[in-house]
């Protein structure tokens, strides 16, 4: 049986970028996927915006600006070729919207300038998502196509399949949790169709209002310029496993054709809404599910053994405070999931902040722990 210090199961954004900052402190990494190549679920399908969020102080805002400044950071300094930093123009909806855009400018975390119909500001950007999950996991073995259907916990490591072993076990399974059998850990997907055109406008920065619309590149074959629109939302309870390729269109009963054709109306519609676009060809469509939490903030690190933790503090379900640290946890457990529509924004942020936690045992602040969760979820079991 192999045995490696750290096996990582889902190989997209998440598991991607939770394997490159392992690979800082050990070559014994197994990043597993049960397709056949890195970011084929919703980060193969994401639009890969970096954009900063607007509004009032508050924690999730205080988080994507932390992130959103470390992301840039890093794809630029790491991997300049697969990130365009040609900026973002915020636009409002409305009247309403953009009288709410007038209370944010006292709260703005970065430089802008007002522009066309919106505010500009220059740290927007866009990644190659697949460019991107590809150099994250270039260093370490990978095994596609293996489908993890038990995970035991024996003595100090987990087993996968009864054939793999690992000290350490990480799920970055994104919307499909199937392999967490904890109540608490409650993600929503929310399904978002994407589309690639070739058009004869250029564009030179992305765009944000109902939709996002990404800067252009030039086509030299087509004489036209590829441009990406995203993204719909979806809330449909579907099989997450049978629906996990989500780049392979052939068998999405869900999304039937008229769907497709319907959000693709509909992307093009509200594009209109924000530049003209001329001569357009729907190139390219895909299709994920978006994993988000039910308070949208993501969830990071060990899982709490919820069966333990309420035998030992039975008085949890009649609202009673138990310090985070008193929390029973699964031993070489972890997770980075729910990281939403931002997944490109938050994964290299949360997953360095998880790879300190795991090795140097540095603090993961509360806000993004399971713990909150569960806690939120223990006071409702009774």
């Amino acid at each position: 049986m192999k045995t490696y210090d750290y096996i990582i199961v889902g190989a997209g954004i998440a598991g991607c970028s939770t394997a490159y900052f392992l690979s800082k402190y050990t070559d014994s990494i197994l990043l597993i996927d049960r397709n056949s190549d890195l970011a084929q679920g919703a980060s193969g399908a994401a639009g890969a915006f970096l954009s900063p969020l607007l509004g009032k102080p508050n924690k999730f805002k205080d988080l994507v600006t932390k992130a959103l400044n470390f992301s840039t950071d890093f794809y630029l300094n790491n991997i300049p070729k697969e990130i365009i930093n040609c900026g973002v123009v915020r636009i409002p909806k409305n009247k309403e919207d953009a009288q709410k855009f007038e209370t944010y400018k006292p709260y703005m975390d970065f430089p802008y300038e007002k522009m066309e119909d919106g505010y500009y500001f220059k740290i927007g950007s866009q990644v190659n998502s697949y460019n991107i999950c590809s150099y994250l996991a270039d260093k370490v073995e990978k095994l596609f196509d293996y489908e993890v259907l038990v995970t035991e916990q024996n003595s100090d490591s987990w087993i996968i399949n009864g054939e793999l072993k690992a000290k350490n076990l990480i799920l970055t399974t994104g919307a499909d949790i199937s392999l967490i059998k904890e109540k608490y850990f409650n993600i929503r997907a929310v399904w978002g169709q994407k589309i690639d055109i070739y058009t004869s406008t250029q564009t030179t920065k992305n765009y944000h209002k109902e939709c996002s619309v990404s800067h252009s590149t030039y086509i030299k074959k087509k004489n036209k310029y590829l441009v990406s629109i995203g993204a719909t939302h979806h809330r449909i309870n579907e099989d997450l496993h049978i629906s996990n390729n989500c780049l392979d269109l052939k068998n999405r009963v869900f999304f039937t054709e008229e769907r497709i054709k319907e959000n693709t109306n509909r992307l093009l519609t509200l594009a209109d809404d924000i530049i003209k676009l001329e001569d357009i060809e729907v190139c390219d469509v895909k299709i994920g599910p978006r994993a988000s939490s039910v308070d949208y903030f993501p969830m990071v690190g060990k899982l709490i053994d919820s069966q333990t933790t309420i035998k030992q503090y039975p008085h949890l379900v009649n609202g009673s405070h138990v310090k985070d640290a008193m929390l029973s946890t699964y031993d070489n457990l972890y997770v980075l999931n729910g990281v939403g529509g931002r997944g490109f924004v938050l994964s290299s942020y949360l997953a360095s902040s998880l790879v300190e936690n795991i090795i140097n045992n540095s603090s993961l602040d509360n806000q993004i722990t399971t713990h909150r969760m569960f806690k939120r979820w223990v006071k409702k079991s009774k």
